[in-house]
C-alpha cells in the first residue's frame, strides 16, 4: 500500500474499454438517426457492452445538446453505418473502409481541437466517480471497522472522552499538512464540546516518521504523549535519537527510559495496530479524518469543511 503526504489517487477507465465505446457509438448513432431516441433509452439496454461502455454511455448522454460539432461526427458515423445495410446493433470497427475511419477520425479530431472542453470534462466526470466510488469504500470499510477505529488508549483520546460524536484522525508527525493543522484541529475541539477526537499517529512517511512516532509512543509511559506530540511536531530541524533527548530533556521526560521503552513491545504493538487499521480502510495519505461513520476526508481542511463534516456526522 502507497501512503502520500495529502495525497490523492486517481482513477480512469480500464484499458481496452475503447474498442467497445468506439462499436456503442456507431449503435447509438444508428438509432439516433433512425428516430430512436438512444438518450431515453434504460441503461439495462447496454449491458451486453460492459461496465466501461454504461460508464462512457454517461458521459455522452449530454454531448448532442452541449457539443454540436461532436453530435455532427456521431451522425455522421451514423450515417456510413447506414450505407453498410442492416448490420447488428453494434457494427465492428473493421466494417469501415479505411476511408470511412480516416474520415470519421478527422471529423472528431476537429470537434475536439475546436472544444476541447470535451475531453476536460470527459476527464473530470470520471475522476468524480472514480472518487464517490472510493469514497462508498471506504465509508463501507469505516463501518465493518467502527469499534477499532474509534478505540485508543486514553493518552490518545482529546475533547470530551464521552462525546456523542466521534472523529478519527490519522497523522504521521513529520507530515507537513498534519503539522498545519495542529492549530486547526485545536479550534476545532473548542467549537464543539460535544466531539470525542481519537488520534491514530501512523508512520507513513519512512524512517524519521517511525523514529518520531517510537518516541511519542514511549513518552505516553510516563504520562508525556501529548508533551512529546506537540514538541516533536513544532520541531523543524532533522529527527535524530540526539534531537529526541534534547527535546525531552527539556521537557521534563526520562530519557534513559524513554530509550527504553521506544523498542518496547508495547510501543512496537501500539504503532502495528494504528498501521493495520490505515489499511484496513485503504488510507492513502495524510492527515485524514474520518468524522463519525459518514464522512472520510484526507488532506488539509479548513474549518468551515470540518464543520460541515461534523455536521454531516451528527445527521448520520
Amino acid at each position: 500500500m502507497a501512503f502520500t503526504d495529502g495525497g490523492r489517487g486517481q482513477t480512469g477507465l480500464r484499458r481496452g474499454s475503447w474498442s467497445g465505446c468506439y462499436s456503442l457509438i456507431t449503435g447509438i448513432c444508428r438509432l439516433w438517426e433512425g428516430r430512436v431516441g438512444v438518450f431515453s433509452l434504460p441503461q439495462t439496454f447496454f449491458m451486453p457492452y460492459g461496465p466501461d461502455v454504461l460508464s462512457f454511455l454517461q458521459l455522452i448522454r449530454s454531448f448532442p445538446l452541449r457539443y454540436p460539432l461532436l453530435a455532427t461526427a456521431f451522425t455522421v458515423v451514423a450515417g456510413m453505418s447506414f450505407l453498410l445495410g442492416g448490420q447488428a446493433l453494434a457494427a465492428p470497427a473493421a466494417s469501415f473502409t479505411p476511408a470511412q475511419r480516416a474520415e470519421i477520425v478527422g471529423i472528431m479530431r476537429d470537434a475536439l481541437q475546436n472544444d476541447p472542453s470535451i475531453l476536460t470534462d470527459a476527464i473530470r466526470a470520471i475522476r468524480e466517480k472514480a472518487e464517490e466510488q472510493k469514497q462508498d469504500s471506504t465509508l463501507a470499510a469505516v463501518k465493518a471497522h467502527q469499534s477499532e477505529l474509534q478505540s485508543a488508549p486514553d493518552f490518545a483520546i482529546r475533547g470530551n472522552p464521552h462525546g456523542r460524536i466521534t472523529v478519527v484522525e490519522f497523522y504521521d508527525p513529520r507530515c507537513s499538512y498534519c503539522r498545519s493543522m495542529m492549530g486547526e484541529v485545536d479550534s476545532f475541539l473548542s467549537r464543539h464540546p460535544d466531539v470525542r477526537l481519537v488520534e491514530k499517529v501512523v508512520p507513513v512517511l519512512g524512517s524519521n516518521s517511525v523514529l518520531d512516532t517510537r518516541a511519542i509512543f514511549a513518552a505516553s509511559a510516563q504520562g508525556k504523549y501529548e508533551v512529546m506530540r506537540r514538541a516533536l511536531m513544532a520541531d523543524t530541524t532533522k529527527p535524530t535519537m540526539e534531537r529526541i533527548v534534547e527535546l525531552a530533556q527539556a521537557n521534563g521526560i526520562d530519557t534513559k527510559k524513554l530509550t527504553a521503552d521506544m523498542s518496547s513491545p508495547q510501543t512496537m504493538a501500539l504503532i502495528n495496530t494504528n498501521l493495520d487499521q490505515a489499511r484496513a480502510v485503504g488510507l492513502d495519505g495524510t492527515p485524514t479524518f474520518i468524522f463519525g461513520t459518514a464522512a472520510v476526508a484526507p488532506g488539509a481542511l479548513e474549518a468551515d469543511q470540518m464543520d460541515a463534516f461534523l455536521e454531516r456526522a451528527r445527521k448520520a
